[in-house]
């Protein structure tokens, strides 16, 4: 039974309060599975409390499992009749999701953040699971045109990293939902150190979001699937725009240092 289904066969059993969370998830549905409790909180003004009251009276274990019960109805509905082959499918999903997150960008921030990366001292990137490995990439793309940045998926050594930053360190914390624990943890102690952070998420509510100087969003669907080459993609196409604007902004002859990089590796050829 869909989600509509069950709000209207309990209906008259909610209260006052919980007919308003369901009057909103009903309506908003995206936003329940891209968002967080604080979500609802903000938009219907009830406790967390109400909202895992509500939950289970519709039959959920909380609102975590009904964020998956909406995200999977949503994934069915979305794979029932296509009229296009799958990997037709797949090549029009990654277009929109590079054309959403650039539709996403707002100049202002995105400004500012190159503006942070060109200031600090020192730039490490941290993330864990997919996004920890996007981090890395991400290392590896800045080492192009010259800046050489720690990326850390281990969250002990981010925890460590963190502690002994300054106000003139700058850390950029990716995660897909804005809500990994470890990654908020992490960033959270290098604000204390002094840091700026700057964030990658989808979510510009998301718990990481709120304790970033700036946010960049990334464009995402699949709640289920943020693994996804989609949320990865979206979250690569950022970091290909923050470096093409640090180019810009600072001047860098690109061409250059992509020469002496490879250069660099070309003695590890097997064939010259």
């Amino acid at each position: 039974m869909n989600i509509d289904n069950l709000i209207k066969d309990k209906y008259e059993t909610l209260t006052k309060s919980e007919k308003k969370i369901a009057q909103y998830i009903m309506n908003n549905k995206k936003s329940i599975i891209y968002g967080t409790m604080e979500t609802i909180k903000k938009n219907v003004s009830v406790g967390d409390a109400t909202i895992v009251r509500f939950s289970r009276k519709l039959g959920f274990s909380g609102f975590n499992d009904l964020k998956i019960d909406l995200a999977k109805t949503e994934l069915e509905e979305n794979n029932i009749d296509s009229s296009h082959d799958y990997y037709d499918d797949i090549a029009d999903r990654l277009i929109s999701t590079i054309k959403d997150t650039a539709s996403l960008i707002n100049p202002s921030d995105l400004n500012k953040a190159i503006q942070l990366i060109t200031n600090c001292h020192k730039l490490y990137i941290f993330g864990v699971g997919h996004s920890g490995e996007i981090g890395k990439d991400f290392s590896k793309m800045l080492l192009r045109i010259g800046l050489i940045v720690q990326s850390e998926t281990d969250p002990h050594f981010q925890s460590q990293m963190a502690a002994m930053m300054t106000n003139n360190d700058l850390v950029i914390g990716i995660s897909l939902s804005g809500e990994t624990k470890d990654t908020y943890d992490s960033l959270q102690m290098a604000k204390k150190s002094g840091a700026n952070i700057i964030s990658i998420t989808n979510n510009n509510l998301s718990s990481i979001a709120q304790i970033s100087d700036i946010t960049l969003r990334t464009s995402i669907e699949e709640f289920l699937n943020g693994g996804s080459l989609a949320g990865q993609l979206s979250q690569l196409y950022v970091c290909e725009v923050l470096i093409r604007g640090y180019e810009r902004q600072n001047g860098v002859d690109a061409v250059s240092l992509r020469e002496k990089a490879l250069r660099s590796i070309m003695d590890k050829r097997l064939n010259n």
